[in-house]
């Protein structure tokens, strides 16, 4: 028997799973793990965590290739696990799948200390794990962004000590060494922009094991309405969560401050969800800038990704108006799958896939004024015609997941003759 015919078997791993929670990065690994387990000669399981205490139960996880395990509590700054068993449930899955893979979305979840537990249990398969935020490099929630507001360029114990006056720099050398060390066992980085690619390579990672692969996303099928002629394009959306990284505050500003003459005829749409979950002031901010900007905004709340179509059908832009510097926003995969064109900050990976007079428009990140200003000049119907012209659909998942493949013989090729 030709031990090669064997399917390749391969774990994905992600903090959480999108039947319970609707991250990017959960969606991201999710998608990339259905065209995984379609692909032949491959044999895929998902393991997702779930808050502690929920019934591990999951739709659709019935043919046995999807599990849930309960998250594991990790201290917020060292992302060590703090209580060494936890990892006992994933751990009895994967022995009994005996993965050739392991890709990890995300070590929070899971803790960073599950890296190395991974390496002795399995020293001949291949780890790889895709970078979604800046969460090694940044202890303000992997967001690169000074407690005070200000974008950061590169993380030093004594800007972090500054952004936490608490935490003296000797422990953000530390944090920052034994980090490092745990990501040392990983054999292929993969990061879905160039930009967020960069800042690792910037903090230490090696260049030879850094892959930039867009995430593998599955889009509904997008009807095809017949274009009219229109005096304005003037219907902008927000889709997404409404935290304060999120620049929604911005974007309400911006709408609120147009004259009335020249917001006429122009609207704005909030597909936005956990606001409750938010500090007091943020969320007693967002309702002033609500009622403030009256009829002209609409809130709707949460969506389900099956609607987007007729949801973006029913709209002229998607407005990304995100303070800090993203990764790659799912949103914006979204508006391009429905041929939308794309309002975005200027910075990060958000910049890098919005192309100013191309497929989109950007505006200086964080100011309001500059985003009023481009709300204007998005209503001119021939610039809208334009710019919709220009926009690209997504890879498709399919393709994205032969990438994947490829990279994954690639690893174990180059770890066999290691």
């Amino acid at each position: 028997m030709n031990i090669d015919a064997r399917p390749l078997r391969i774990a994905t791993l992600a903090h959480g799973h999108p039947s319970l929670s609707t991250g990017g990065a959960e969606i991201a690994a999710h998608s990339l793990h259905k065209v995984l387990r379609g692909s032949p000669g491959v044999s895929a399981l998902h393991v997702s965590c779930a808050p502690s205490g929920h019934i591990m139960t999951l739709a659709g996880g019935a043919d046995g290739n999807e599990h849930l395990v309960a998250d594991t509590a990790i201290d917020n700054f060292s992302l060590l696990r703090r209580d060494p068993a936890d990892p006992a449930a994933l751990l009895g899955l994967l022995e009994s799948f005996q993965p050739q893979v392991i890709h990890l979305h995300h070590v929070l979840g899971f803790g960073a200390d599950l890296l190395l537990t991974l390496r002795l249990a399995f020293p001949a398969a291949v780890i790889v794990l895709t970078l979604h935020e800046f969460i090694a490099i940044c202890h303000n929630q992997g967001q690169m962004m000074r407690t005070g507001g200000a974008l950061c360029e590169r993380a030093a114990p004594t800007d972090c000590n500054s952004c936490f006056p608490e935490i003296e720099p000797g422990r953000f050398v530390r944090r920052e060494a034994s980090l490092r060390a745990l990501l040392s066992v990983v054999d292929s980085f993969i990061a879905p922009s160039a930009f967020l690619a960069r800042r690792y390579l910037d903090w230490g990672l090696p260049a030879d094991r850094m892959i930039v692969i867009e995430n593998a996303l599955d889009f509904p099928p997008v009807r095809q309405v017949a274009a009219t002629a229109k005096a304005r394009r003037g219907r902008f959306a927000y889709f997404g969560q409404m935290t304060p990284f999120k620049g929604i505050d911005i974007l309400l500003e911006a709408v609120a401050a147009i004259p009335d003459d020249e917001w006429a005829g122009s609207s704005l749409v909030l597909h936005a969800s956990n606001l409750e979950r938010q500090p007091e002031a943020f969320r007693l901010r967002i309702g002033a800038l609500i009622a403030r900007a009256g009829p002209r905004v609409r809130l709707v709340g949460p969506y389900n990704n099956a609607d987007l179509p007729r949801l973006m059908a029913d709209i002229d832009w998607v407005v990304v108006p995100s303070i800090w510097w993203e990764n790659s926003p799912l949103v914006i995969q979204e508006a391009f799958s429905n041929r939308r064109p794309v309002i975005a900050s200027a910075i990060g990976g958000m910049a890098e896939k919005v192309i100013d007079g191309r497929n989109g428009l950007t505006f200086a990140a964080g100011d309001a004024a500059s985003l009023a200003r481009t709300l204007l000049r998005a209503a001119d119907p021939k610039l809208w015609s334009s710019l919709q012209a220009g926009v690209t659909p997504p890879v498709a998942a399919n393709d994205v997941g032969a990438w994947h493949l490829r990279l994954y013989h690639h690893m174990l090729a180059r770890r066999a003759r290691a």
